[in-house]
């Protein structure tokens, strides 16, 4: 087999598309077809970077074809789409060497083409039985989840160009500047198409199955939404000395809070918050001052925090109290204590992956909760134990006492 490892980077980028697995699944179930894969194809070149297999056709991701005996080679060329259910009675299909080669008499394959308009590969589905379904729905469906693909790609693109022009220190203000602008453009709308197609699939769903298949995809890019925000606040940070906090009096800030209890339980059905007695809507809560954004996404980082690192299972306890002009947001989860020597890197920038932590993300949101805190002239403290679990308490000062500007 010829080496596979210059597409290694592409196959990587493919595997850490959370979504791929269930738009596979998905085209497997709009077509009644067996087989699903996402191919990287050059001129010379026919590579799967993803595969999905129910019929033992023998492909895994790195395994590869002979370009020239694909139908993709074609697709490659005319970047059109191609589609039958029954070969062997096709008036083209029939005698084309493709099907008579791998004895298939069902297939379909859209290109997956990026946001600069460069061909990437395909999308395709195959059976060695005929298929049977609408032809001009399935293509449509199809040609939005090649869509979704390619954004997707684009994204993973461009979040590695950023983090290799992280690393290199003598570039760090011209990423800076970059950063920005990439992730505040070219990241947010290839995402909210995701978010909106994915949004659009849901409505359509009538089948239990396919309909949390396109959960999956919503509550991925959801994250993938958390990430990017995290990631634009941190080079805003950078770049103006600290997080904007912009305080002003709030009187349903409690309501707001809940709203954010609710969309983080909605993104992790299968974590349990458990809010404390203490969450209940004194006077004292009713009117505060503070950047009530700002709250809200510090809330939603320790939430997320809390159920990405402690125990499976175990529910996430949440109290928040408004007493004696202070707001404080505590939450506790459980698991194994964080180490001592740790402690002190929790609340700087990309902590995780210098402390090895298990989880997903850069490691931003405990940086960027601390930051809030100070911005507000409050502060985000951890204790740790064995017994008790893990309890992040943030201290806001909700009585005129926040710093604008900062």
């Amino acid at each position: 087999m010829p080496d596979v490892s210059d597409f290694s980077d592409d196959i990587d980028t493919v595997s850490r598309i959370e979504a791929v697995p269930s738009i596979l699944n998905m085209v497997k179930q709009a077509t009644g077809m067996r087989f699903a894969a996402i191919a990287r194809v050059t001129e010379s070149r026919w590579v799967a970077c993803a595969v999905d297999d129910d019929i033992e056709f023998g492909l895994e991701p790195g395994g590869e074809l002979p370009v020239e005996t694909t139908l993709c080679h074609e697709i490659r060329q005319h970047l059109t789409p191609v589609v039958f259910t029954h070969a062997s009675e096709h008036p083209v299909y029939s005698r084309h060497h493709t099907p008579l080669t791998y004895q298939l008499e069902s297939y379909v394959s859209l290109p997956i083409i990026t946001a600069k308009g460069d061909f990437f590969g395909t999308l395709c589905a195959i059976d060695a039985v005929p298929a049977h379904f609408d032809e001009a729905v399935v293509l449509e469906t199809l040609k939005l989840y090649a869509q979704l693909i390619a954004m997707n790609l684009d994204l993973q693109n461009e979040l590695q160009l950023s983090n290799k022009a992280l690393a290199d220190a003598n570039e760090i203000a011209h990423f800076r500047d970059q950063f920005v602008a990439v992730l505040g453009h070219d990241l947010r709308s290839p995402l909210t198409a995701v978010r909106l197609s994915a949004d659009l699939l849901a409505s359509r769903m009538t089948n239990e199955r396919d309909l949390l298949l396109t959960q999956a995809i919503q509550q991925s890019s959801v994250r993938m939404g958390t990430l990017i925000e995290n990631v634009l606040d941190f080079a805003r940070g950078k770049l103006g000395g600290g997080i904007t906090v912009e305080p002003r009096r709030v009187e349903n800030l409690m309501s707001q809070l809940r709203g954010v209890i609710d969309e983080v339980c909605s993104a992790h059905p299968q974590a349990s918050i458990v809010e404390t007695p203490s969450i209940s809507g004194d006077d004292e809560c009713s009117s505060v001052e503070c950047d009530p954004v700002r709250v809200c996404q510090l809330l939603s980082n320790l939430l997320e925090n809390a159920i990405t690192h402690g125990l499976k299972g175990a529910p996430v306890e949440l109290q928040i109290l408004v007493a004696r002009g202070e707001l404080a947001i505590s939450v506790i989860n459980q698991g194994s204590p964080i180490p001592p020597e740790l402690i002190p890197m929790l609340f700087q920038p990309f902590s995780r992956s210098q402390g090895k932590q298990r989880g997903e993300g850069l490691g931003l949101g405990l940086y960027i909760a601390s930051e809030i805190c100070a911005g507000h002239g409050g502060t985000l403290e951890v204790i740790s134990t064995a017994l008790s679990g893990t309890r992040f308490t943030a201290i806001i000062p909700c009585g005129g006492t926040a710093q604008p500007g900062n």
